[in-house]
């Protein structure tokens, strides 16, 4: 336990060799016990490739979200391929659902990777996650503020606009998921 020869950066398999070595050497069976109860945790912990997820979603959340939305949707709205495909879309009302669905589907498929649904406590209204609505609200909002400020959009047009507009904001949906969820150093 505890050699010189451990390697730099230990996974689980290491805590687990220490572990089972601790077993061995403690002296009553309420220590032992105790032991093989972590060894238990330790196996049904999953190593997660993202952070861990705060139980609420507050004003940190938000901001790790916000820097992902303009990482991932500056170029988005520079781009004039943006406006073209919020263009398309806008002349198929069926686009416009199928895009918003598609954009939710990965949201919610990023954060369930990151375990969300297990530490989510605040509900809106007992059931929407507060995180899914905060992520979205912060994404949608810059989308539109930025996309309307910036002069992107041009709102005599509103279903192009906000179909342009729903297009940068899947995009920095996406970005301020994995924002949210990146680990902490």
């Amino acid at each position: 336990m505890g050699s010189s020869d451990a390697p730099e950066d230990p996974d689980l398999e290491d805590a687990m060799d220490e572990l089972e070595e601790l077993e061995e050497l403690v002296d009553s069976p309420a220590e032992r016990e105790q032991v093989r109860e972590a060894m238990r945790t330790l196996r049904r912990a999953r190593a997660r490739p993202f952070g861990r997820l705060r139980s609420a979603f507050g004003r940190r959340d938000a901001g790790e979200a916000l820097v992902g939305s303009f990482i991932f949707g500056i170029p988005m709205i520079v781009e004039e391929g943006t406006l073209e495909i919020g263009a398309y879309i806008a002349a198929r009302p069926a686009y416009i659902g199928l895009t918003a669905i598609l954009g939710l589907g990965f949201v919610l498929g990023i954060l369930y990777a990151a375990g969300f649904a297990e530490v989510e406590e605040d509900l809106l209204a007992g059931v929407v996650p507060f995180r899914l609505v905060g992520i979205l609200v912060v994404s949608c909002g810059a989308a539109l503020l930025l996309m309307t400020v910036w002069g992107r959009v041009d709102w005599t047009t509103p279903v192009v606009a906000g179909s342009q507009t729903l297009v940068t904001a899947v995009v920095m949906a996406v970005g301020a998921s994995l924002g949210d969820i990146l680990p902490e150093r």
